[in-house]
């Protein structure tokens, strides 16, 4: 049994998809809005959800969004009545696991749920995974063999020989905490702990706690003695994530740890000494928040003793085969069926730019590995699940649909062909297409209206 969070202002929908639901077996929460949504959500901690897009108060992707946020591993399916190729995509992109148009087919809804269950089920095994590989000392490698991926795998076989401080710059899901894992286990500390801090997500007035420790009674909620995790981290690897998100107040005291690896507890007067190796990492331009004033530049240059910067996605395409084989193989290893995806399927993933990087496309490959019924996956499945049309080759219809036009007709229509399958493509993006041609957008523009082209719905 499962637990499912639906929001939907129709009274006579929520009652439906929930006697439905309750009928395979699961527990069923409602909400006629967002906003009691994401307060079930908080209490409950649902398995899957159920989302409508049209909703008062908030809207369905603004709440998809938050939802994501609170609750990465929460698998969401989107449902609307009024929906467009731009909104389905903008859902997926957001994190949804499928989009589902009104009215609402119940077949097709209890279809995507049960794979959003079973996406969530593999979500949670392959986290099990990770965190008793860690446990056991185990690391998961750098994938690829790209020169910029390559400069990164010499960059940490050099580091790991050493105890220097490093700073690991990338926009986000390139794999950051992947680089840093890798130093500390190929490093002298590898039987030591790694331990985290996500610096974003720790409200600054309970960061020097979380970082250093207290004492019983050192403020209200102290209920009890508690070590930091810089003492957590002794004799091995400290990983301050995201450390551009600290305030100006909490760099200053993370500096003078870093100078003499000594500090207090909260509401104790005895000096602790550590001997920890720091890993930093952030999504930021450091050298322009530095120059902004908003990072100190005394605690930049401790920190960034070796810089390491991982590429995303987009400068390394040629990793993508690799990518995707590595993350089948590990959704197999959790038990999704065996995959591989087809050179045709490979092109298409190879021409999108992945904003969200590796972490984009390794949720993706994990979908794919369970919405695929194709032992090789084909490239209109990958076009299906990436929520796309299915790729359109023009030249096999050369001959039945240009042969017997007149020259001047069947240029035409050979143009009008090709400017629509470059639209789809690019996403029906008028400035993407347009570079993708060699014309000016204007020019684009123009031949769209004269050759009637509109955008598939």
């Amino acid at each position: 049994m499962a637990s499912i969070l639906v929001i939907d202002d129709e009274p006579g929908i929520r009652t439906t998809v929930r006697d439905i639901l309750e009928d395979e077996g699961h527990r069923v929460f409602l909400a006629e809005d967002a906003i009691v949504g994401l307060e079930i959500l908080d209490s409950e901690r649902p398995d899957i959800a159920v989302l409508d897009v049209w909703l008062p108060r908030m809207g369905g992707l603004e709440a998809l969004a938050e939802m994501k946020r609170r609750c990465p591993e929460l698998e969401i399916v989107v449902v609307s009545g009024h929906g467009t190729i731009d909104m389905a995509v903008r859902a997926l992109k957001l994190g949804a696991f499928d989009f589902i148009e009104k009215p609402l087919s119940m077949d097709r809804l209890l279809t995507a749920a049960r794979n959003a269950l079973k996406m969530g089920e593999l979500r949670r095994e392959n986290r099990d995974l990770k965190r008793a590989a860690a446990l056991s000392g185990g690391n998961e490698e750098i994938v690829g063999a790209s020169p910029a991926i390559a400069e990164v795998r010499e960059l940490v076989e050099q580091a790991a020989a050493s105890d220097a401080r490093i700073l690991i710059t990338g926009e986000n899901g390139t794999g950051k905490e992947l680089v840093a894992r890798n130093v500390h286990f190929k490093g002298r500390r590898s039987s030591g702990p790694f331990v985290e801090v996500n610096c974003a997500a720790i409200p600054d007035g309970l960061l020097e706690s979380e970082l250093f420790g207290h004492e019983k009674g050192a403020f209200t909620d102290a209920v009890s003695r508690r070590a930091g995790r810089f003492e957590s981290a002794d004799g091995g690897t400290l990983f301050l994530d995201e450390v551009a998100d600290l305030s100006l107040s909490a760099q200053a005291k993370v500096l003078r740890v870093l100078q003499e690896m000594r500090f207090e507890r909260l509401g104790s007067e005895k000096t602790i000494s550590v001997d920890v190796r720091v890993i930093a990492a952030t999504n930021k331009d450091i050298r322009a928040e530095v120059s902004a004033g908003r990072f100190r530049e005394d605690l930049y240059f401790r920190l960034a003793v070796v810089p390491i910067r991982v590429p995303p996605l987009r400068e390394r395409v040629e990793d993508i085969p690799a990518l995707c084989r590595h993350f089948l193989e590990r959704s197999a290893a959790s038990g999704a069926p065996a995959r591989e995806i087809s050179a045709e399927g490979l092109e298409l993933l190879a021409a999108r730019p992945w904003p969200g990087n590796i972490r984009e496309l390794a949720n993706f490959v994990e979908r794919l590995a369970v919405l695929s019924d194709e032992r090789l996956v084909s490239a209109e499945t990958v076009a299906r699940v990436l929520g796309e049309s299915p790729p359109r080759r023009i030249e096999p219809l050369v001959g039945e649909r240009y042969g017997a036009l007149p020259l001047a007709e069947a240029k035409e229509l050979f143009e009008r062909d090709y400017l629509v399958q470059k639209l789809r493509e690019c996403g029906y993006n008028i400035t993407k297409a347009a570079e993708a041609v060699g014309i000016s957008p204007s020019g684009l523009h123009a031949k769209v209206k004269k050759l009637d082209i509109e955008q598939e719905r």
